[in-house]
C-alpha cells in the first residue's frame, strides 16, 4: 500500500514536484499535468517519478460523458480518451472518472442514472473509451458514486462483466457508496464485501471518512479520515492483502494541515494492525 495525496504550491521542475511528495513521506501522487502537456514534459514527469519510486496513482478525467447535451457528451468522451492516453504514457495506475449523469449537474443524481438504460449507456461509453485508446499499462476506472453506477460492489462487478475489457479496472472509494444507514453502521462488513468482490481489479483507492447526523431524513457528510465512522482497521487490513503498490490517496481537504492530520491518522491506524 502506498499513501499519497495532493501537494500545495507550484513547482518549476518535475524534480521539485517529486521532492514535495517525498518531504511529506508520500509514496504515491496524483498526476500533476493534463493531456495538453508536451510529450517531452510527460516523459520528464514519468522519469522523475520512477527514479524516486513515486507512483503516479491516477489521472483524473473528470467530466460528464453521459450528458444529455450531445456536444457536451462528445467533448467529455473525447477528454476521457485523451486523459487515458496521458495515463498510458505517464505510467499511471489508472485514469479515473465517474460514469456521469443524465442530469444538469455532471456529478448529480437523475431519475435515469440507476436504470437498465443508464447501465447500458455506461457499458457502451467505457467500451468506446478503452477501445479507442487500447491501453496496455494503465486502466480506465470509474469512481463509485451514491446515485449513479457503480453504486455498490455488486453493480461494479456487473459492469466489469458487461464491459468485458481487461483494461477496465476498479477505483475504490467506499465512502461514496455508503449511502444508507445500514451500510454506515455495518461498514466493516461492507468494506469486506468490496474487497472480496472487487479486490483483484482495484487500481487505486481514496481515503476519506463519513459521518451521519441526526437531521432528518438522512444526512451523510464526508469528513477527514479519523473524524467519522469508517472502519479504517478493516479498510487498511484488506488493502494490505492487495498488490503492495496499491495507492491510497487522500483527497477533498482544504489545507496542508488537514492533509498532515489525515496522513498521520492513516499511518497510525496502519501501524496498529495486528
Amino acid at each position: 500500500m502506498r499513501l499519497g495525496g495532493p501537494v500545495f504550491g507550484s513547482f518549476a521542475t518535475p524534480a521539485a514536484w517529486v521532492q514535495a511528495h517525498l518531504a511529506l513521506d508520500y509514496r504515491a501522487a496524483f498526476c500533476p499535468i493534463d493531456h495538453t502537456a508536451a510529450s517531452e514534459t510527460i516523459d520528464e514527469y514519468r522519469k522523475a517519478a520512477d527514479e524516486a519510486d513515486l507512483l503516479i496513482a491516477e489521472v483524473g478525467a473528470w467530466s460528464n460523458p453521459l450528458s444529455n447535451d450531445k456536444e457536451q457528451r462528445r467533448k467529455a468522451r473525447d477528454f476521457c480518451k485523451r486523459q487515458l492516453e496521458l495515463a498510458e504514457q505517464i505510467g499511471s495506475r489508472c485514469c479515473v472518472n465517474i460514469s456521469g449523469s443524465f442530469g444538469d449537474q455532471w456529478d448529480g443524481h437523475h431519475k435515469d442514472n440507476l436504470t437498465d438504460y443508464g447501465f447500458e449507456a455506461v457499458v457502451e461509453m467505457v467500451q468506446d473509451i478503452i477501445d479507442s485508446v487500447g491501453p496496455t499499462v494503465t486502466a480506465y476506472t470509474l469512481e463509485p458514486m451514491p446515485w449513479m453506477y457503480p453504486d455498490s460492489p455488486e453493480s461494479y462487478a456487473r459492469l466489469l462483466d458487461a464491459v468485458d475489457r481487461s483494461q477496465f479496472g476498479v477505483h475504490l472509494d467506499p465512502v461514496n457508496m455508503i449511502n444508507q444507514p445500514a451500510r454506515y453502521y455495518q461498514n466493516g462488513a461492507f468494506l469486506q464485501e468490496c474487497f472480496t468482490t472487487l479486490g483483484g481489479r482495484i487500481r487505486s483507492c481514496h481515503a476519506k471518512d463519513i459521518r451521519m447526523t441526526q437531521k432528518l431524513t438522512v444526512h451523510l457528510d464526508e469528513v477527514r479520515p479519523g473524524k467519522g465512522q469508517l472502519c479504517y482497521k478493516t479498510f487498511l487490513r484488506e488493502l494490505q492483502k492487495l498488490d503492495a503498490d496499491t495507492p491510497l490517496m487522500l483527497e477533498h481537504l482544504s489545507t496542508a494541515e488537514e492533509y498532515r492530520r489525515a496522513a498521520e491518522y492513516v499511518r497510525t491506524a496502519a501501524e496498529a494492525l495486528d
